[in-house]
């Protein structure tokens, strides 16, 4: 049984490096290179451990860390959607839970349930962890753009009250970084990198 379960966990493993090779729009910090989901993944797990005592409830980090490196692996087979995009919802489509059945499905049982499941509480966003994990998915992107003189701001157009609306999320997971987050937003209006 232990090798069967090592063969399923391996061929997941092989399967997640494709994470590596999905582009995401926005640019790594002071940069033109693209980052790939594998890095802004790690990037969001390192945010959560650091940033962990600015959520506005006790969270169990290590559920955060696995939601924030997992809740993008669905975009293997889904592919990217921005944030900003106007043709396409950004939020939990159906060909990103049939994704999550695929990938996760190669795992053994257990682990697939327990995937599945931590994924949906993400994309769900109601628990004190989901809302957590949100606002460090939200509050990437946006250090980054300011770092980059606008970023995907400014190469797709998007206008402050987009921006503005797409953000204040992170309110439900920490008062404190949203605060920041609204003033690096305001000031990216009055460095002309944004758009009002």
């Amino acid at each position: 049984m232990k090798t069967e379960d090592l063969i399923k966990q391996v061929a997941f493993i092989k399967e997640i490096d494709k994470l590596k090779y999905i582009q995401r729009k926005t640019k790594l910090f002071n940069s033109d290179r693209p980052e790939n989901d594998a890095e802004h993944s790690w990037h969001l797990a390192m945010m959560a451990v650091v940033l962990a005592e600015h959520s506005i409830q006790a969270i169990d980090i290590l559920k955060v860390v696995k939601m924030v490196l997992i809740h993008d692996i669905v975009e293997i087979d889904a592919g990217d959607v921005f944030i900003y995009d106007t043709t396409k919802n950004h939020h939990n489509t159906e060909e990103e839970l049939i994704a999550a059945k695929r990938i996760f499905g190669l795992l053994p049982e257990n682990q697939a349930k327990d995937f599945l499941a931590l994924w949906e509480e993400f994309e769900a966003g109601e628990t004190a962890e989901a809302k957590f994990a949100k606002t460090m998915d939200r509050f990437e992107p946006l250090l980054q753009n300011t770092s980059n003189n606008g970023g995907t701001w400014a190469e797709y157009d998007v206008p402050y009250q987009k921006v503005y609306d797409k953000k204040v999320a992170m309110k439900a997971g920490s008062e404190t970084i949203w605060n920041y987050a609204e003033n690096l937003i305001n000031e990216s209006v009055e460095k002309g990198i944004l758009k009002k």
